[in-house]
């Protein structure tokens, strides 16, 4: 897992293999297709994700002959980011919302807009401003603990030079105006495919007109259309970062008053044998066992993996109550 704290060195642990590049990239508005010039701007890009905090994380260097950051509006080098994790597709931003010819535009901002896919402006850097503008009615998505963001950079207002930033979000399947408790976080999950798609819109002049939108979609409807971003594949952790043998387990309640327990395990390597202790005098050899308890009590539940070459033990200590 990635700090967020401006040192990039624990991204050196991702091969440049994956890193996505400008030779992928296109500009979608003036027409120069694949012929980007990387001395003009360049980029790379990283990508991980956390599943069990359900985080998208992202390494950005970017090269520019030109910075534009002076300005406290959206009028800068921006890298746009645009997620729609459960794939749901279709328009996500009000002006686009086909409902518009029965509601104000206005009114459309707070009945979804940015809800179901997220849109976000992260600016290249960020200077006496949020790090990122978020396009919708979620504002609070920008903020910790449901993202964070870190940059390294000595660049200087329409100078060339080289930014490093690194950041992670939270994807949702649906968030709300009123905030988190109204919402849904997208469930990451190995081997799931998410949609996904960047841009870098680049401004070059002291005129604060925009030069470039190039972009990893090839097409400028990804910036508020799901059904045009990428396909990305959540992807297990290579095995050279996999521990060989490695228990564990989780349990879901399944009725408190008859103290019914199914257990789950969630263990990594190549298993040949399971062995379950319910701390109760009971065991079983079950991949993922039901349990029935017989009496009250706190009990410490332990799970035994085994292949030929190895053994790994994982006890979880009074998680399991019963009355």
């Amino acid at each position: 897992m990635p700090r967020i704290d401006g040192d990039f060195s624990d991204w050196n642990l991702v091969p440049e293999a994956y890193t996505i590049g400008l030779d992928q990239m296109k500009e979608s508005i003036n027409g120069i297709g694949f012929n980007l010039d990387a001395s003009d701007l360049d980029i790379k890009v990283k990508v991980g994700w956390i599943k069990d905090l359900n985080r998208l994380y992202f390494y950005v260097e970017v090269f520019d002959d030109f910075w534009e950051f002076e300005q406290l509006d959206i009028k800068q080098d921006i890298f746009e980011l645009v997620v729609d994790a459960d794939v749901s597709g279709g328009n996500f931003i009000k002006k686009w919302n086909a409902n518009k010819q029965f509601l104000p535009i206005e009114e459309l901002h707070f009945r979804g807009h940015g809800s179901h896919a997220q849109n976000y402006h992260v600016f290249m850097p960020a200077v006496n401003k949020d790090w990122a503008m978020v396009w919708g009615n979620t504002p609070w998505i920008k903020d910790f603990p449901y993202a964070n963001a870190a940059y390294t950079h000595n660049l200087e207002q329409g100078k060339s030079g080289l930014l490093k930033m690194e950041f992670w979000i939270t994807p949702f399947d649906y968030a709300a105006i009123e905030g988190i408790n109204h919402s849904a976080v997208s469930k990451l999950k190995e081997n799931e495919i998410i949609a996904m798609s960047w841009s870098v819109i680049d401004y070059d002049d002291d005129n604060k007109e925009r030069k470039d939108f190039i972009n990893l979609a090839h097409n400028i409807e990804m910036i508020h259309n799901g059904d045009f971003m990428n396909v990305f594949r959540l992807m297990p952790l290579t095995e050279e970062f996999r521990p060989e043998l490695q228990a564990n387990w989780s349990f879901v309640e399944v009725d408190r008053d008859r103290r019914f327990f199914a257990f789950k395990d969630k263990s990594i390597g190549k298993v040949e044998k399971w062995t379950w202790d319910f701390g109760d005098g009971t065991t079983s050899q079950e991949q993922n066992p039901l349990h029935q308890y017989n009496t009250a009590g706190h009990w410490t539940v332990v799970l035994t993996v085994e292949n030929k070459d190895d053994k790994s033990i994982r006890s979880k200590v009074w998680d399991v109550v019963t009355k």
